[in-house]
């Protein structure tokens, strides 16, 4: 006997049985209405549910002993959704089967999509055909059959696996890459998605093939497993993969375990842990090697010199509180080119800076205390550039008082740098100008120390005219304490300039200062118009101060004050030496022309042009350190070169600038450095180029002339090409060339790029390929450089 009815709505009661009719272990029940008919649908009623059903009939087949809901049947129950042309439900073997079109919505938000849902032994357990799933994290499972073998459990059967949307256009359509496998099982319990014999896909055609593999489900962002291995290459190393673990050990720490294989070297083994606290974390690395064949490398290297070989680093950054932070980034190692060598993952540049520090930021003061030591990681053998220093500590604290002094502005600095080096370096110079010494030594051997302590007061007073008054006050103080080898002491007694000696006052300790009075005029007017506004700002100071201690009479060291570059953006500084180990002394002066401009159609321009007048006394750039720093500064005379320098940005984001030295007399380009980047639509393009005139004390002999030049440009929504080279105009040669291409969306990333480097001397030809993917998911394969010579 069978009894219909039609409606829109029907309260059905509260369900057991509808509780599980999603696949994949979601739960369905059905909403209050009469006790009896849920009973007939299933079970008792109960009332710690609700299920709303919905449909165009509702037929009870009391014959057959089934009830069938058809026509548009949507079932809600506690925040899970079923959509489908028709539901039944088979009371006695408690089957529960929904056809046409079905769409299901579980309590996560994940979607399934089937054209039948057979769920069977009160719904923990069931069956469908043609199983498409959507999860909340936009990864999709596609099956040809699907099996819900639990609440927590559900096997694919000859399905695929992507974290690419499908083609909007056309869905039939492969993603950009799947994992197409006999047999997918999905633990939900566990978070885990095992694969069986499952082969990558990639543009619809396989890449690689696995007997199996697990990866987290999109509801896990930490969980212990095998990370994506990656391919190497090396002509020393041999062909090789990394196949790295990891560990999940916990919320605050895990660990990551990988083991590298080279056919030529053997086996090397890494490990990271990483832990983080609730103020900052950190992390050590290890890992070490047994080389097979060392004489795959270069004679003569550290590389062929090793056979067992290894390293330790760690990183650590802690915030003691929102003023005070405090950490460290420290590699030891039992070579000075094995992290460099083998590419050991934040360990491997070419020169590394260890270094322990406490820094503290208040306002407008700070306070920054490092121990630093620097390693220069390369192949030559070991002895050899081993004058790189210790800096026991260094410190800098700068104080900004709130409150004027005098009605104008006080700052307070601290510098402490102690420098301790194990070997002297010195480079021979080939004097091309009277006074110049004839050898350099950037690094003494030894200890040196230097305390230094500086205030500057200034105060703007502004006249009636719009004229701009700075006095400037500045005074400095330093000790010096140097405990040198003999050997650095007989070689800066032996410098000579002219054929005389050049450091007639060696001493262990000095103490030095420097006093200087100051002066700044600045007059900005302005100029407007209906489509622009200029300011233009003449300016003008003067720097009285007596001459620079010990200048070109005494072996201090110069550690920090090496490179001098005098351009527009050094014209208006007090000192134009980069370090505290020099002070610039004497009397000089500073004059030039400052322009901003601001149009209506959103472009800007500013400019600086000038000259420097060194007045009286005697000029620090004009007498060189044991460095010679000042040499082709444009300082070192009476009259400086001419220095200017133009910037103009467009709306877009576009901008080029132009910056020149040129001498005093003869108007000479001695440098010049040219930048721009824009770009137009979908292509970017940028340039540098730069003409340094020929300083031989500095080791440069010859003009330094080069062009440097990149672009890119999308070419699709998702693809897009680039390059750059470098080309010499002195040596007329291409030094470096790059060519490429990338394709990145939500779920995949290819970059593919060949690359191309030669010797500025030689013919020699270096060319290398570099390939990286990225699946979303699954991680990052990174196959590293492939190199040919």
């Amino acid at each position: 006997m069978g009894i219909a009815s039609t409606g829109r709505r029907f309260a059905t009661g509260t369900l057991r049985a509808l509780a599980a009719v999603l696949v994949a272990g979601t739960v369905i029940a059905v909403a209050p209405a009469s006790p009896t008919v849920a009973q007939s649908l299933g079970g008792p009623a109960e009332t710690n549910g609700q299920m709303l059903l919905e449909a165009d009939t509702l037929t009870y087949d009391n014959d057959a002993g089934v009830v069938t809901a058809a026509g548009n049947v949507r079932i809600d129950y506690n925040g899970i959704r079923l959509v489908a042309q028709r539901v039944s439900f088979y009371r006695e073997s408690k089957r529960l089967v929904a056809y046409g079109n079905v769409q299901m919505v579980d309590r996560e938000g994940n979607k399934s999509f089937a054209e039948e849902i057979d769920v069977t032994d009160n719904l923990r357990t069931g069956f469908v055909n043609a199983l498409r799933i959507e999860t909340t994290d936009k990864t999709y499972f596609a099956s040809e059959s699907a099996e819900q073998q639990s609440e927590d459990v559900t096997r694919f059967n000859n399905g695929v696996y992507t974290a690419c949307e499908p083609c909007e256009d056309n869905p039939e359509k492969p993603p950009l890459w799947r994992i197409r496998s006999s047999t997918i099982i999905w633990n939900k319990k566990k978070k885990t998605i095992y694969f069986v014999r499952p082969t990558m896909e990639l543009f619809g055609l396989p890449i690689a093939f696995f007997p199996a593999f697990e990866i987290p489900d999109h509801t896990v962002k930490r969980k212990s497993g095998f990370l994506f291995p990656t391919p190497k290459w090396s002509s020393t190393l041999g062909f090789g993969a990394s196949i790295p673990y990891y560990w999940a050990l916990s919320p605050s720490y895990d660990l990551t375990t990988t083991l590298h294989g080279y056919t030529k070297q053997g086996f090397l083994g890494e490990a990271e842990w990483r832990q983080r606290f609730n103020n900052g974390e950190y992390s050590v690395k290890v890992a070490g090697i047994y080389q097979l064949q060392p004489s795959q490398f270069t004679a003569g290297t550290v590389d062929a010199a090793q056979r067992m070989r290894a390293m330790i680093g760690t990183r650590g950054h802690f915030q003691i509180n929102p003023r005070w932070a405090f950490g460290w980034d420290i590699l030891v190692q039992s070579d000075k080119n094995f992290a460099a060598t083998y590419g050991i993952a934040g360990f491997n540049d070419s020169v590394k800076r260890d270094q322990i520090y406490l820094t503290g930021l208040n306002g407008r003061n700070n306070f920054d205390l490092r121990v630093m030591r620097f390693q220069v990681q390369e192949s030559a053998p070991a002895g050899s550039n081993e004058a790189q220093p210790w800096v026991l500590p260094i410190l800098d604290y700068s104080y900004t008082p709130d409150m004027a002094v005098a009605g104008g502005e006080i700052n307070i600095d601290i510098n402490v740098q102690s420098v301790r080096r194990s070997a002297l370096s010195t480079s021979p110079t080939a004097p091309v100008r009277p006074g110049i010494i004839d050898t350099n030594i950037p690094g003494v051997q030894g200890s040196a120390t230097r305390l230094t302590a500086e205030a500057e007061w200034k105060r703007n007073i502004v006249t009636p005219g719009g004229l701009v008054v700075t006095p400037i006050l500045h005074a400095r103080g330093d000790a010096i304490f140097q405990n040198l080898s003999a050997a650095a002491t007989t070689a800066i007694a032996g410098l000579t300039a002219d054929g005389a000696a050049v450091a007639t006052d060696i001493r262990s300790t000095y103490l030095r200062y420097m006093a200087t009075a100051g002066l700044e005029v600045r007059w900005p007017f302005a100029i407007t118009s209906e489509n622009s506004s200029h300011v233009i700002e003449p300016i003008g100071q003067i720097f009285a101060r007596p001459n620079e201690p010990f200048v070109a009479s005494a072996g201090i060291a110069n550690e920090d004050a090496q490179s001098m570059v005098f351009d527009a953006t050094t014209l208006f500084e007090r000192d134009k030496f980069s370090g505290y180990d020099r002070i610039e002394g004497g009397v000089r002066a500073n004059v030039g022309l400052r322009y901003s401009g601001i149009f209506a159609n959103g472009w800007t321009a500013n400019a600086v042009v000038g000259q420097s007048f060194h007045l009286a006394g005697v000029n620090s750039f004009g007498a060189p350190d044991l460095v010679n720093a000042g040499a082709y500064s444009g300082l070192e005379t009476s009259r400086s070169d001419y220095v200017g320098m133009l910037g103009i940005a467009a709306p877009n984001g576009s901008a080029a600038s132009v910056g020149a030295r040129v001498d005093e007399t003869t108007l000479d380009l001695r440098r010049i450095d040219v930048k721009a980047a824009g770009s137009v639509g979908d292509v970017s393009v940028g340039g540098t180029y730069s003409f340094i005139q020929a300083q031989p004390l500095y080791g440069f002999a010859a003009n330094r002339h080069q062009l440097t030049a990149s672009a890119s440009a999308r070419v699709h929504e998702f693809w897009q090409v680039f390059g750059s080279a470098t080309y010499d105009f002195v040596a007329n040669k291409l030094l470096t060339n790059s060519i490429g291409f990338a394709y990145d969306d939500e779920c995949f990333r290819f970059v593919l790029s060949a690359n191309q480097s030669r010797s500025s001397t030689t013919s020699r030809v270096d060319t290398s390929f570099a390939l990286q993917l990225s699946f979303r998911t699954l991680g990052d394969v990174s196959p590293g450089a492939f190199s040919l010579r």
